[in-house]
């Protein structure tokens, strides 16, 4: 596994085009993902912004008390966007692994696993998986975005537990 440092001025300038070595098709669609969670680590909700197609579902599967599976949809975009973007004290830090791409022509998905940590602090994992729109100006954007949850029985990579000790 590569870990890969994200640099916001990098994929800022992938992201509008202005990139001075082309990028394959499969690493332009992981490019918002990566501003996705960069933006999320900064707390900076102008970024997680503008990974997002106009229209945006959020889905979370989840078990209700008694244990049934069901589907959340608990967060608007714009509630999405403000937990981000409103002060706190713990920086968001979701690692990610193992992820697949799947393209056809202006439509991908992306599956991977995740940690998500608060600060060092473990607090759940799961997987998420992504469908993106590349848009008339050939850039990749989030239209729907669904993951699981949970807080047990998580494989997260040694290296990556390594960091947050």
């Amino acid at each position: 596994m590569r870990k890969i440092i994200l640099i916001p001025v990098l994929f800022a300038s992938a992201w509008i085009g202005a990139q001075a070595q082309p990028v394959s098709e499969k690493e332009a669609i992981l490019i918002p993902i990566r501003l996705l969670f960069e933006g999320m680590h900064q707390g900076d909700s102008s970024t997680v912004h503008r990974v997002f197609y106009n229209q945006v579902t959020l889905a979370t599967i989840t078990k209700d008390k008694n244990g049934k599976p069901i589907i959340r949809h608990e967060l608007s975009v714009d509630a999405f966007l403000k937990a981000i973007g409103t002060p706190h004290t713990e920086k968001y830090n979701e690692e990610t692994w193992g992820e697949k791409i799947l393209v056809d022509g202006n439509f991908a998905q992306v599956w991977m696993n995740y940690a998500f940590y608060l600060g060092n602090k473990f607090s759940h994992c799961g997987v998420d998986a992504f469908h993106l729109f590349k848009n008339s100006t050939g850039t990749w954007q989030i239209f729907h975005l669904a993951d699981t949850r949970q807080q047990e029985g998580c494989q997260v990579p040694k290296e990556i537990q390594e960091r947050f000790k």
